[in-house]
């Protein structure tokens, strides 16, 4: 591992605090890790700024320790911890994310957070968090964050490509869990097979997960006649708008997934447009 080459936590804290602004690049300590499927790995992290201002469906950049590697890898934030921790879940898929499942408690990582705006969460409503693969970490965050209120029920419906790997965190947050594999069907079947059960004037779908899935669930929730919003996965450069690398199509333009969204009405989207590509994990 590098000499960290930026302060830690606490000092940028106080001195965003002082000028105020938000905190930028800093250095945190890994807490856990621990794999939870093949390639799927849960990490936590310790960041009391983070843990204080973590919304739903945001997400965090992780730098990488090679000086060689100059683009941040973007993560769902998935739970806040005790202790003033924050959980993510990814996969490996490539060199920056192996490079971060080798991380040990007690070792540093330099990171940026939070970024983006997330789900809107103010309604007392029947929320339906229909999530797929890697997209179910910032639904995570959302059914926390809905948890216990007034008013708001939970129900989550997730598809994987086999083993159910979060289902035992989510079925601790929410209401109702009902979970499908590659070879029994998808998010659609599950749509489908609760869909007697939705109050139409209390329900809003929430969703992230590989693009042909999140189009399809929104063509889903216009044909019911929901409101859906969606958590967009891109690749991403800087991840704070700079690098215009994350554009995805718009009824209002072409907008920055980093810095308009990750999340974004789907009656706004434009589906049928290229757009945004997945984000590697």
């Amino acid at each position: 591992m590098k000499t960290n080459l930026f302060i830690s936590t606490s000092r940028v804290e106080e001195q965003a605090e002082r000028a105020g602004r938000l905190p930028g690049r800093r250095t945190a300590q890994v807490t856990g890790m621990e794999p939870l499927d093949r390639q799927v790995w849960r990490m936590t992290i310790r960041d009391p700024y983070l843990a204080a201002h973590a919304p739903a469906g945001a997400f965090i950049n992780l730098y990488s320790a090679d000086r060689m590697t100059m683009m941040p890898r973007p993560f769902g934030i998935s739970r806040v911890l005790a202790g003033e921790q924050i959980e993510i879940i990814f996969a490996v898929v490539g060199q920056g994310t192996n490079e971060f499942s080798l991380l040990q408690p007690g070792m540093a990582v330099d990171l940026l957070g939070p970024l983006g705006h997330g789900f809107d969460l103010e309604k007392p409503a029947d929320y339906l968090l229909v999530g797929g693969g890697l997209g179910v970490p910032p639904l995570i965050r959302a059914a926390q964050c809905l948890q216990g209120r007034s008013g708001v029920s939970t129900t989550a419906l997730l598809g994987y490509r086999d083993h159910r790997f979060a289902d035992a965190i989510m079925g601790s947050l929410t209401d109702r869990l009902e979970s499908i594999d590659n070879a029994s069907g998808d998010v659609i079947t599950l749509l489908d097979r609760v869909s007697g059960d939705i109050d139409t004037e209390r329900t809003i779908i929430l969703t992230c997960g590989p693009l042909p899935m999140m189009r399809a669930v929104a063509a889903w929730a216009r044909k019911t006649g929901l409101p859906a919003q969606c958590c967009m996965e891109s690749r991403m450069g800087c991840g704070y708008g700079t690098c215009v690398a994350c554009v995805v199509d718009t009824v209002d333009g072409r907008l920055k997934v980093c810095k308009d969204g990750p999340v974004f009405a789907a009656d706004r989207l434009i589906w049928d447009a290229e757009g945004s590509k997945e984000m590697p994990r």
